[in-house]
């Protein structure tokens, strides 16, 4: 899927959270209804069957609850996307990312194909409709996301190459596969953050930890191997890129991705480098933009927001821009597309109970438009605003809501985006007031040794309730700003 992907580790975030965040995008043309969910033990399947590659994996016995934004609709697989268990630890997955030639000729992609005549039926690897159900129920720790994706990416091996993140309240940890069966994951550092488009981002990497004690690095067993056979090392006597070594340059990359990084990196790095003009250190077309940074101010969770909705704005790209070079308006593919399903933030806190440490901060359709709400995540319950997506377009659904209000404001963005701007105001400001309550309720029930489950499904409750009453004022406002706009209205009224 055609992603981006956002980073926080807990040094460089507001509050010593790690937050990890990602844009979910459907596929030029089309749209895949999402919703948000609880995956029960009892409900986590035993016997996993993949939809696209048919593969069929046993998994363990011992499955954790999780959260997950699985497709709405039945038909392409669950795809759950991201979420936090039970044991508090974050995956999102996946950043469809990219190798080249080399790679894939030496490890080549494990596809499905059917039966044909007397040949029997291969079955392909996993993919990102698979790993968060077969990974996520089943680790502890970010680390261990990892090594259990390795397992299964070396014995089912993958049909595409993907990026990965995993969290817990401790450490961030970013994953990539390439070929059909390799992969690397670097530690994120506590005091920066990490951007990823659509391409391979890790552009540095320490190979004798990753084959030694694994402290900030780890790889497939044989990669020493794998990259000298392959001739891949392009380093010329410099530090190994992994970047330069397994991923690509190409010049859809310049126009389709490196744009994106270019953009959220000058978003938190003003000052630190020259991002346009002629004696520009980096452009959107840059090969060596930096995987990671330290960010010039601490991130929040309405940075990440912001970022990941973004359309250039300030740039000479902007699409809705009404000044500057109208040729290089859209020039490049924004972050905030129009055909992105969800955007969550996984945020785990290191300063509140155990109970309400883990918050998934969730929205769906263009992120131009629309506004995040949280949700705790240790529950089984889901309200049903964010968990009813049908078919059917319906405005008792939140996901179905995002989509018409982008729609609509879109169609009149000049008129529509003071209404825009007030209604994420307003949600986000309730929102922490909510979280605000319910946590210091949590933590005066956890001093007492007092169940705080009622606390936590009620401020969900609540969560739910507001975020629908203002998604639904906001979509009166921008349905009028397109009414009054149409293309049969006229001046005179019959009074």
């Amino acid at each position: 899927m055609p992603c981006t992907t956002l980073l926080v580790g807990k040094k460089a975030s507001y509050d010593g959270s790690t937050m990890i965040a990602r844009n979910d995008d459907s596929g030029a043309g089309h749209y895949t209804p999402k919703k948000l969910a609880v995956v029960l033990p009892q409900d986590q399947p035993r016997h996993y069957t993949s939809v696209i590659s048919h593969v069929e994996i046993d998994l363990p016995d011992n499955p954790m609850r999780y959260s997950a934004v699985p497709n709405a609709l039945e038909g392409e697989g669950i795809w759950a996307g991201a979420g936090i268990n039970e044991a508090n630890v974050a995956m999102t997955a996946t950043e469809t990312i990219a190798s080249n030639e080399r790679v894939l000729g030496a490890d080549p992609l494990v596809v499905y194909k059917p039966a044909e005549g007397d040949t029997p039926m291969q079955p392909g690897g996993i993919g990102e409709e698979d790993l968060v159900t077969l990974v996520l129920p089943y680790i502890r720790s970010a680390r261990e996301g990892v090594l259990r994706t390795a397992q299964l990416l070396e014995q089912f091996g993958t049909y595409e190459m993907n990026g990965i993140a995993f969290s817990d309240v401790n450490e961030i940890w970013w994953m990539e596969t390439f070929g059909g069966h390799h992969w690397i994951a670097k530690k994120v550092p506590d005091d920066r953050y990490v951007v990823m488009p659509n391409e391979s981002g890790i552009d540095s990497f320490d190979l004798d930890d990753a084959l030694g004690e694994g402290i900030d690095h780890l790889c497939s067993a044989d990669l020493r191997e794998f990259i000298a056979e392959n001739h891949l090392d392009l380093s010329m006597g410099r530090a190994f890129n992994p970047r330069e070594a397994f991923g690509t340059q190409s010049d859809a990359d310049h126009v389709y991705n490196t744009p994106r990084a270019w953009y959220m990196l000058q978003f938190f790095n003003p000052k630190t480098a020259r991002w346009d003009g002629p004696d520009a250190d980096y452009t959107p077309r840059s090969n060596d933009l930096p995987w990671s940074l330290k960010p010039e101010r601490k991130i929040t969770v309405e940075d990440v927001k912001y970022v990941l909705s973004s359309h250039f704005q300030g740039t000479p790209y902007d699409p809705y821009s009404s000044v500057g070079d109208v040729s290089m308006r859209g020039a490049y593919r924004c972050i905030g597309v129009n055909r992105t399903d969800f955007l969550a933030l996984l945020q785990l806190r290191p300063y509140v109970p155990q109970s309400i440490q883990a918050v998934e901060w969730l929205t769906f359709g263009s992120n131009v438009f629309n506004t995040f709400v949280p949700f705790y995540t240790n529950t089984e319950a889901v309200p049903a605003y964010l968990s009813t997506t049908e078919k059917e377009v319906d405005t008792n659904s939140f996901y179905w809501n995002c989509r018409l209000v982008a729609a609509l404001a879109d169609a009149q963005f000049k008129t529509s985006k003071i209404h825009i701007e007030r209604y994420q105001l307003k949600v986000m400001s309730e929102a922490h007031r909510i979280l605000n309550e319910a946590d210091r309720l949590v933590a005066e029930l956890a001093s007492v040794k007092s169940d705080p489950q009622p606390v936590i499904d009620s401020a969900n409750e609540a969560l739910a309730d507001m975020v629908c009453e203002q998604t639904s004022d906001v979509l009166g406002k921008v349905l009028n700003e397109a009414s009054n706009k149409m293309k049969n209205a006229y001046a005179r009224s019959d009074a």
